[in-house]
């Protein structure tokens, strides 16, 4: 915990397990998530509990789809949420219930729904203010997302999670996702209520084909600078640590330290940098540049200003920052800083890389 502290992180996610809270019909055990949230508090980290997955004392230790199933689910849901009620966690519905490998046997948006419904309904007569979200669903299925948006569930939901997983893509095109969500949130939320999307779940392999720990660095900042830029407030980077040492598996190395947590990845030192960087700035615009693959984005929090600036092609290049001015020190992704910056009567010059710099008026850096 405190090595996640430590790098500026906030936020976590986590499974809260219904099998192994639930062992006897209505009899419920949270110890171990009693520890867990204990070592949240200490470190100051907030949590996003996904409820979730069977339990075999319940419709065969398949997915919940009897009524018996759902309001049992939903009777342990409120019970587990009541318990840490007050400490700001979100509690989200299922993890990527659109896919064969968490919703037993195969998906059922039908099902789902039903679930979401009945766990809405339980809080609501619980009186828990507590915030739900959902659905957890992989990369961009909109029939699924429709479905439970026509059903009704985004009065329940305090956002919509999904998991832009793009493999061999640039974090950048997850732009279109957040689109084609963000459009089908204005189509059935209720009226006045703003819903924003959440990236829940998503990361880079540091061997999958074409990618190394350099690079899993540079998509991760990358990532979090294009999702602060389309407006989604909370990104969750898959995954924490690595979990084994096979070098040719690349589920075994998505973590941003290895797997025994002292190893720091260079992706751990990107995401320190980028907090570091821009804790306590807004998102403010991106600046017009002559090719969509460059990106420019300025940040605000008062009359302080901060910039970051990378491109997603593969070639270095130079580029004019024409509307600013002045003096900059530019600090590269992993926190070192790599030159000073003056720029000329047509604006800023700068080489653009595939690594994100932040760049900082000389006379805001410390």
């Amino acid at each position: 915990m405190k090595k996640i502290a430590d790098s500026g992180v906030k936020w976590v996610r986590m499974d809260m397990v219904w099998d192994q809270t639930e062992l006897k019909k209505n009899i419920y055990n949270f110890d171990a998530y009693d520890r867990f949230t204990q070592a949240l508090d200490e470190h100051g980290l907030k949590v996003v509990f996904i409820l979730d997955y069977a339990n075999s004392l319940y419709d065969k230790g398949l997915s919940p789809h009897s009524d018996e199933a759902r309001q049992a689910f939903a009777r342990w849901a409120v019970a587990a949420a009541t318990r840490y009620a007050g400490k700001g966690y979100l509690w989200e519905l299922w993890n990527e219930p659109n896919g064969d490998t968490f919703w037993f046997p195969h998906p059922k948006v039908e099902d789902y729904v039903k679930l979401a419904l009945e766990v809405g309904k339980a809080f609501q007569k619980a009186g828990l203010q507590e915030p739900l979200v959902g659905p957890g669903v992989y990369r961009f299925p909109h029939h699924f997302l429709e479905t439970c948006f026509k059903a009704g569930l985004l009065k329940d939901w305090a956002a919509v999670t999904i998991h832009p997983y793009r493999w061999w893509f640039n974090p950048e095109t997850a732009a279109v996702f957040y689109l084609r969500a963000k459009n089908l949130i204005s189509k059935y939320a209720p009226a006045g209520k703003e819903i924003p999307v959440l990236s829940g779940e998503w990361g880079y392999s540091s061997v999958q084909r074409g990618l190394n720990e350099t690079l899993q660095a540079q998509f991760l900042a990358r990532m979090w600078l294009n999702n602060y830029s389309q407006g989604v407030p909370l990104s969750i980077w898959y995954d924490w640590k690595d979990d084994g040492d096979n070098p040719k598996e690349k589920e075994h190395h998505f973590g941003i330290v290895g797997r025994d947590f002292r190893q720091e990845k260079p992706a751990y030192r990107a995401a320190k940098t980028l907090i570091d960087q821009l804790r306590g700035f807004s998102f403010d615009r991106r600046l017009d540049l002559p090719h969509s693959q460059d990106y420019a984005l300025v940040f605000r929090k008062g009359q302080e200003t901060r910039l970051a600036v990378w491109t997603s092609s593969n070639a270095r290049h130079s580029v004019t920052l024409e509307a600013v001015s002045g003096y900059y020190i530019a600090t590269d992704y992993l926190g070192k800083k790599v030159r000073r910056l003056a720029s000329n009567t047509g604006g800023l010059k700068i080489a653009l890389e595939g690594g994100p710099q932040y760049l900082i008026p000389e006379s805001q850096a410390q």
